[in-house]
């Protein structure tokens, strides 16, 4: 054999050996990947959505494409197009994609089989998964969220000396409080009554009943105390995107509806997404009136401080970390002031908030994409909210004036309870760790919490 036959020889089989791998990927695919891969993690779904189709169009058949895109179909809660993209997928990742697809699209039995198969494989660490898996399989000829009754219903709001948005209702026949938690995805019972996943009925008003609730179970202690209140049960954000629902803190109302809402005649509309189907996120903006930074936000309205941004986030804003406090008696905490705040086509200025890493971390590390910030109840309460297009879009209105009034930070000096970011770990950390606590009672300067509530001005269907 010729040297030249052997030196081919050898090309030709250390090409065989290789099999499929990066340099098998046609260029501008590659590239659009990397693009929708970076945007995806980043937060930015819109860009991520606009790349991973340009993806799609150069390399259709190639798994990594297909399970990305897969992964922000999800996100836009476009269920069809997820089952759709991972037809003849078998992969780990997929079934995950693919079962959370199943139940948050109320395809019971599909789910069961398919999350089934997911836990079943010894290396996936998913509680969620577990339990939902144990939900489907009790739950098959179930239709979860099934509404009857009136129109509209509309229950008044408790203030309990925070901002916590505190719904009164019937869960399974029993008066108890619950609390709108954008942070958790599904419904969650108090532990005293039962430690295992269930299907419960909810009553709102004595008027609307949504039957056959999934609902996990935690000891839910921590939060009743934050919050001052007895929680029975966290309102996740697969409940809250089938109740139509507004939610007016100031008002005090929380109205929900077995049709679409309106859109009001003076509001924003902020367009959501679930990353996993369950982390509420918006893509907003934070910065100065002259400049402005995209910011990616996990809104969990079980916090009760308006807005905590890492030190990326507080770098988008332009402030110094130099300038910002520390919070007594919380070591890992700082608060400041952020210039402004941009919501939709609203610009919130003056917004207090905290500085600390690892709140945003642990949300980062369970959910898998680069956050700059969480958005709590404090921020909420300032706007009527109302979700639409099945959780899809938030419009915000009234925003009052105090909104545009609120003094900085004075946080209480007394230590606060971990319990409540412990309670509302997201559900695919692995293991879990302890973030930093967040604090027990709103900014002595804001008072918009502990104010008496204004008569509500009749119901805005």
């Amino acid at each position: 054999m010729s040297r030249l036959a052997l030196l081919l020889s050898l090309s030709l089989l250390g090409c065989a050996a290789a099999g499929p791998g990066e340099s098998e990927w046609p260029p501008l695919a590659k590239k659009w990947f990397d693009r929708a891969d970076a945007s995806f993690k980043a937060g930015d779904i819109e860009d991520a959505e606009t790349a991973i189709d340009s993806a799609l169009h150069a390399d259709p058949q190639r798994a990594e494409v297909r399970i990305l895109a897969a992964r922000i179909a999800l996100a836009q809660l476009q269920y069809a197009k997820v089952q759709k993209l991972l037809k003849g997928v078998d992969a780990t990742e997929a079934s995950s994609i693919r079962g959370r697809a199943y139940w948050y699209s109320g395809d019971i039995e599909q789910a069961a089989d398919e999350l089934e198969k997911l836990v079943a494989d010894p290396e996936v660490r998913d509680p969620w998964a577990s339990d939902i898996a144990k939900l489907s399989r009790r739950g098959i000829g179930r239709k979860p969220f099934s509404m009857t009754g009136g129109m509209v219903a509309v229950t008044e709001m408790p203030r309990v000396g925070t901002a916590a948005l505190i719904v009164p209702l019937e869960i399974s026949g029993e008066p108890a409080l619950g609390l709108i938690a954008t942070g958790t995805a599904e419904v969650v019972l108090d532990a005293t009554k039962g430690s295992e996943p269930t299907w419960v009925s909810m009553r709102f008003g004595d008027k609307i009943e949504v039957r056959d609730v999934p609902a996990l179970s935690k000891d839910l202690s921590g939060i009743s105390r934050q919050v001052n209140a007895p929680i029975r049960a966290l309102l996740g954000v697969n409940l809250l995107r089938h109740l139509h629902p507004t939610f007016d803190f100031m008002g005090g109302q929380f109205v929900v509806r077995n049709f679409e809402a309106p859109p009001p005649p003076e509001a924003t509309a902020v367009k959501l997404s679930y990353v996993r189907g369950g982390g509420m996120l918006l893509r907003g903006a934070v910065g100065s009136t002259a400049s402005q930074t995209p910011a990616s936000l996990l809104i969990d309205t079980a916090i009760p401080f308006p807005i905590a941004l890492d030190d990326g986030g507080w770098a988008k804003a332009g402030v110094p970390l130099t300038s910002l406090r520390a919070v007594p008696n919380q070591a890992s905490l700082r608060q400041g002031l952020l210039p402004l705040l941009r919501l939709g086509a609203f610009d919130v200025p003056s917004v207090p908030g905290l500085a600390g890493n690892e709140p945003v971390k642990e949300r980062e590390q369970s959910l898998g994409i680069e956050l700059d910030g969480l958005v709590g109840s404090g921020l909420f309460a300032s706007f009527r909210v109302t979700l639409v297009d099945g959780g899809r879009t938030m419009w915000l209105e009234d925003m009052p004036r105090e909104a545009l009034t609120q003094q900085p930070l004075n946080w209480v000096d007394e230590p606060v309870d971990d319990a409540l970011y412990e309670e509302l770990d997201k559900e695919d950390a692995g293991k879990p760790g302890k973030p930093a606590a967040a604090p027990s009672k709103p900014p002595a300067g804001g008072g918009k919490a502990g104010a008496p509530p204004k008569a509500p001005s009749g119901v805005k269907p």
